[in-house]
């Protein structure tokens, strides 16, 4: 008699599983088709800043267009484009992915496991904490996000080691980046650029952002350490408990943390290679091709050090590409998704719109509405600079007008800039870590929204309490 039930429920379980990210993500590419065909085309006139060379929006020149909506044979064509402009990322992951299994081949990261663990002894909690603010200071002084991607294999190899899964690993880099990031100190990309347009002094009223900072690792320590503990207790409350079977514990532990003299080679040429990292973002503006060089040398230097032969590292390089196929092809995919809304000419209809909509808003909840509406924009553009460029030239005067400081302005974008980085599919650089990590968005989504939640509040608070103490 039970059967017909259990049937029922099987099929309710199969209608409502989430589909495959690829089925996901191609659901909202059709969705913003569809928006181009129901949203009026529109553009506001841009002219470059001379002073900075930015093309900016000029507040007050919104007009609406001849629509151009996407055809249905067009389609396709949007996912080739994506790929297209998602080229460097994409060959970034591949780079950084055959790198690091040269240098995980070489046991190293192992050694460094069991030498952190024997260190750490009952106090193995606390790597949690360590990685995240030490990850943020990345995050808010060179807006550093998609490089510490590169991290992410050694980061999960030692939260297994700890009895943790990759969720926590991942997060661990992921979380801290951002953490600084957001709250964007010294952050060029974000605060850099939003104060410059703003004529505001660069990085002035650091110190409400420091205390952001705090709040915001304070908030993700407690959420990671809670749930790695859960993980720890009951293997099977992992989020990726399935992906998870395939790690079992191999007795890393119960080995010698002696390093070999080769490994102190290896780690002396990671050292070095993250040092010239640091120099070449901070003193010659590295980015993403510079990056992907600079790992396939540590890489080959890596294997040159352990005395593998060519064919050897050559073999490890692909084996370890290999394994990043599928999240590479993710990152393209997603960009699809802008290129909709951009060829559509409806992105700055949207943002008109939004804009609008805080005039409307009552007083007491304007400058709560201009950090939702910089949330809502971050779905469509999901660049920090390339936001701050299409909507600072409108929240400037309307935060004139409405008796919102300029500094809050700024504070209202670079939060709602931030926190939905971890959580929207259009953002290549959350794409790409998944990608590293081996994890499935679906997943990534399931574990990471009650945090987001909790930061998005936050956020409101501080929005709030710089308007009542009209920030500077």
């Amino acid at each position: 008699m039970q059967k017909p039930e259990k049937t029922k429920k099987s099929t309710l379980a199969r209608f409502f599983k989430i589909p495959h990210v690829f089925v996901l993500l191609f659901i909202i590419v059709l969705a913003a088709v569809v928006m181009t065909y129901v949203i009026p085309a529109g553009e506001f006139d841009r002219a470059e800043d001379p002073e900075t060379g930015r093309v900016l929006v000029q507040e007050g020149t919104y007009q609406t267009v001849e629509a151009d909506p996407i055809g249905l044979f067009e389609i396709p064509g949007l996912f080739i484009t994506g790929l297209n402009e998602a080229a460097d990322i994409i060959l970034f992951i591949f780079v950084v992915g055959g790198a690091f299994q040269i240098i995980t081949a070489t046991g190293v990261f192992d050694a460094v496991i069991r030498k952190v663990t024997a260190l750490l002894g009952n106090r193995e909690i606390l790597i949690i904490p360590i990685f995240l603010t030490l990850f943020s200071i990345g995050g808010f002084t060179i807006g550093m996000t998609v490089e510490g991607m590169a991290l992410v294999p050694l980061a999960i190899a030692l939260a297994r080691s700890l009895g943790y899964d990759a969720i926590t690993g991942l997060s661990m880099v992921l979380l801290g980046v951002y953490s600084g990031f957001i709250a964007g100190l010294m952050n060029p990309f974000n605060v850099g650029v939003a104060q410059g347009i703003a004529g505001l002094p660069i990085y002035s009223g650091m110190w409400l952002r420091a205390i952001v900072l705090v709040v915001l690792l304070v908030a993700a320590s407690i959420f990671l350490i809670r749930y790695a503990g859960r993980v720890k207790r009951d293997p099977s409350k992992s989020v990726v408990a399935d992906m998870e079977k395939a790690h079992q514990p191999d007795g890393l532990l119960k080995q010698s943390s002696k390093f070999q003299l080769h490994q102190y080679f290896v780690m002396l040429t990671i050292v070095g290679g993250l040092g010239v990292l640091v120099w070449g973002v901070v003193e010659h503006e590295w980015y993403i091709n510079d990056i992907a060089a600079l790992f396939l040398a540590m890489g080959v230097v890596a294997g040159l050090c352990a005395k593998m032969g060519p064919s050897r590292i050559a073999e490890e390089f692909v084996n370890g590409a290999k394994a990043f196929t599928l999240g590479a092809l993710i990152v393209g995919i997603a960009r699809a998704i802008p290129v909709a809304l951009e060829n559509g000419l409806i992105i700055d209809t949207v943002i008109h719109g939004l804009a609008s909509v805080i005039t409307n808003l009552p007083g007491s909840i304007q400058v709560v509405g201009m950090y939702t509406v910089q949330t809502i924009i971050n779905f469509f553009i999901n660049s920090g600079s390339g936001q701050a460029a299409a909507t600072m030239p409108l929240i400037v005067p309307l935060g004139d007008l409405l008796g919102i400081t300029r500094q809050t302005g700024v504070l209202a974008f670079q939060l709602g800039d931030g926190f939905t980085n971890l959580i929207f599919p259009t953002g290549t650089t959350l794409m790409a870590y998944l990608a590293a990590a081996g994890v499935p968005y679906e997943k990534w989504l399931k574990f990471i929204w009650p945090l987001i939640l909790i930061w998005f509040v936050i956020g409101a608070a501080f929005v709030i309490f710089a308007d009542i103490i009209q920030y500077q």
